[in-house]
């Protein structure tokens, strides 16, 4: 039998050609798949991601420094703090006579100060009428029911009255929770107006308060801060505690007025001794002052005491010699030798600074 013989039509030929075409296609198109992917990796990749915002606990672990005594904060992306360091150790300084009188155009010479009892020169000196960035603490929280609010407001409006033009404010209320109401404006009226319908409950989160005051007054326009705690004084429901709050004070360059409002009920009662206790800290680890008024006309006069004397402080500073960064306290003291003819002076200013540590 012969074997059978099989033609290559035209057809045949064509359909050949085309197998054997896509036999060697297909490992070239396999080998595309992963280039692609490889590519969108490297496009996701270049996306710059969004920051995130530092929750408030995690503040915990970076106190907001000033730019004094000897390091100063500048935020970064994130939750990353640059730490830089100096040497220039400044503050504020009141001087009274022996009725409570400020006494202003004293000359760099009439003081001398001690770091460690040690005597320091004066590198920095100013006794000029310079504004203030000052943040008003403003509780509203239960315990200030009636007409605490009412005699409050009506009192900061001396103040405001009263201090520089050019001065700047924030106004925070705190009752269970904190909120920034105004942040950074030099209309006083805003402030007053922002206090008109403010309605007193629940808890309070003063030492929250406290510790978002000294942060946002610290990225202030003016060297000198301030903060105007208005507040019974009672605490029951922040997150931050009394100690991490003084320390927090300790190291800025804020000083605290604070202004208990205390009904009639308050004074001798153990709620109201503890309150008081806590503001008259607070006001002098800042180089600050509590006052306690006890009728509406005393609290008027409070008011433009304050604002007087912040418009009469001295500023000076110095580089203390062999200054090392170690995160220590040193304890500063300030003297005065007043000019013939004066009676006896007293000056109130911060206790100390802390040596900022270097971050490792």
């Amino acid at each position: 039998m012969k074997p059978r013989r099989y033609l290559l039509t035209p057809s045949l030929i064509i359909l050949a050609v085309l197998i054997i075409g896509c036999a060697f296609l297909r490992p070239a198109q396999a080998q595309e798949k992963p280039d692609d992917k490889t590519a969108q990796k490297k496009e996701l990749l270049t996306v710059q991601p969004v920051p995130v915002q530092p929750d408030s606990k995690s503040d915990k672990s970076s106190s907001p420094l000033g730019n004094q005594p000897a390091a100063g904060q500048q935020p970064k992306t994130g939750n990353e703090v640059l730490i830089t360091n100096t040497d220039l150790i400044t503050f504020t300084v009141t001087v009274t006579d022996i009725y409570g009188r400020f006494v202003s155009g004293l000359g760099k010479n009439a003081f001398s100060l001690l770091d460690e009892k040690q005597p320091q020169e004066i590198s920095y000196f100013s006794d000029d009428d310079a504004p203030v960035s000052v943040g008003v603490i403003f509780d509203v929280s239960g315990s200030m029911s009636g007409d605490k609010v009412k005699r409050a407001r009506d009192a900061l409006s001396h103040f405001i009255q009263t201090s520089h033009d050019s001065d700047e404010y924030f106004l925070i209320a705190f009752n269970s929770r904190v909120q920034l109401l105004l942040d950074r404006t030099r209309d006083g009226n805003a402030v007053l107006d922002r206090l008109m319908f403010v309605q007193t409950k629940n808890n309070t989160a003063l030492y929250d308060a406290c510790y978002l005051g000294v942060e946002r007054v610290q990225r202030g326009t003016h060297p000198k801060r301030a903060l105007l705690l208005i507040s019974d004084g009672q605490d029951n429901n922040s997150r931050y505690t009394f100690n991490e709050l003084r320390r927090v004070l300790k190291e800025s360059d804020v000083v605290v007025y604070a202004i208990g409002i205390l009904s009639g009920g308050d004074v001798g009662s153990s709620l109201g001794m503890e309150g008081q206790g806590i503001l008259e800290e607070l006001a002098s680890v800042s180089g600050g002052k509590a006052f306690f008024p006890r009728t509406s006309a005393e609290m008027d006069d409070i008011f433009e005491q304050i604002a007087l004397e912040l418009r009469h402080q001295y500023s000076i500073g110095y580089r203390p010699p062999n200054f090392v960064s170690d995160g220590k306290w040193h304890h500063i003291k300030v003297k005065i030798t007043p000019p013939r003819g004066l009676p006896r002076l007293f000056v109130r200013s911060k206790e100390g600074y802390f040596a900022i540590a270097n971050p490792k």
